[in-house]
């Protein structure tokens, strides 16, 4: 029984790489930097937000959420490329060979201004929905 459940997870496991390298898939990067305790409570909030909207929306798996640490050396391709400072929100996809990608960190920082959580939730879904549509 053991085996069968192991057998399972690694298939789907394995269809979902294959996914998300066939371009169908959106990742949301969410660059962090290594904060004080309070700003890293609402940092930590914030991150906790954005994985928990995308997994509750996106449960077929065509939206990824990616943790990028700022500090981390592996990581400062990523952080150059997209000029990222804490809490920038960026969506990235591949096509056709091409890497499209869309900071959407202002409705972040909407957010973080205005607290309104259902607002929040919307806006990025909604921008995630019309990046998933856009074809270049």
């Amino acid at each position: 029984m053991k085996a069968k459940i192991a057998i399972f997870l690694f298939a789907l496991m394995a269809g979902t790489a294959v996914f998300a390298q066939s371009g169908k898939s959106v990742e949301v990067l969410y660059f962090k930097a290594n904060l004080a305790c309070c700003k890293a409570k609402a940092c930590n909030m914030l991150e906790s937000e954005i994985q928990t909207i995308i997994e509750k929306t996106y449960t077929d798996g065509s939206v990824l959420f990616k943790e990028v640490k700022l500090a981390d050396d592996s990581n400062k391709v990523l952080v150059e490329k997209y000029k990222a400072q804490s809490q920038t929100v960026v969506l990235v996809k591949k096509r056709k060979g091409k890497e499209i990608s869309a900071d959407v960190s202002d409705i972040v920082k909407q957010y973080l201004t205005d607290k309104n959580k259902e607002k929040f939730e919307a806006d990025l879904v909604q921008r995630i929905n019309s990046f998933i549509k856009r074809k270049k």
